[in-house]
């Protein structure tokens, strides 16, 4: 009775080894995952290899055939981040709108993300630290960016041909801004929670502020 329960477990975990040997998209992916949690918690420097190998019931020499070393791991692992917001960002449509709209539109889909996914602030947070050593080494994050800054040009400059939006301004220190306002929320919120005795994590905390900063950045762009 013992070894018919315990017989089955076995079974599944080894069928499940066996879907991710034969699957390397389905396995690079849930290392990433893992990998994401563990730097975005630890850092470079704390993360440790083996616990992402042993959450992902693969091996330390499966991960560096994928990735090389701890240190491609977590290069790739910053890429994908990147990846994953910019795609969604694509995502907008926002040559539908009209200058202010489509503005607010990204400006609000900006705070929304960042909040939603507190492990990219993290990494962000992290590479800082490093003085953004390892994204250097990646072209690929570089080249997600440029979409990022030609999303906001585009809306900037149909607001200042329609008349609606103040000559003048820098796309990229744009950008800049609506990103420092956005990462705030999440990499300052327990500590101002605390000192300033505010609730930032109700829904009527979270939509007042992404509605204060949608406006904030609609007001100093607007003509």
């Amino acid at each position: 009775m013992n070894e018919t329960v315990h017989s089955a477990p076995r079974a599944a975990t080894a069928k499940a080894e066996g879907t991710r040997t034969h699957d390397p998209e389905r396995t690079m992916a849930d290392i990433l995952a893992v990998a994401t949690r563990e730097f975005a918690d630890k850092g470079l420097a704390g993360a440790r290899v083996d616990a992402i190998a042993e959450a992902t019931r693969t091996s330390k020499r499966m991960l560096y055939y994928y990735f090389g070393n701890k240190e491609g791991l977590y290069v790739a692992v910053l890429e994908n981040a990147y990846s994953a917001m910019r795609a969604i960002e694509s995502q907008l449509h926002l040559e539908d709108f009209d200058p202010e709209e489509a503005l607010r539109r990204l400006v609000a889909h900006t705070v929304d993300y960042q909040r939603e996914h507190p492990d990219f602030i993290r990494l962000v947070m992290n590479e800082n630290i490093h003085r953004g050593e390892f994204m250097a080494q990646s072209k690929v994050i570089q080249q997600l960016n440029v979409p990022a800054i030609d999303a906001v040009r585009r809306v900037y400059e149909r607001g200042v041909e329609a008349g609606v939006f103040r000559a003048g301004l820098d796309p990229v220190d744009l950008h800049m801004s609506i990103s420092a306002l956005s990462v705030f929320n999440v990499a300052n919120r327990h500590t101002f929670s605390l000192i300033f005795k505010r609730d930032l994590e109700s829904p009527e905390a979270i939509a007042a502020r992404r509605d204060s900063i949608v406006d904030m950045v609609v007001r100093f762009v607007r003509r």
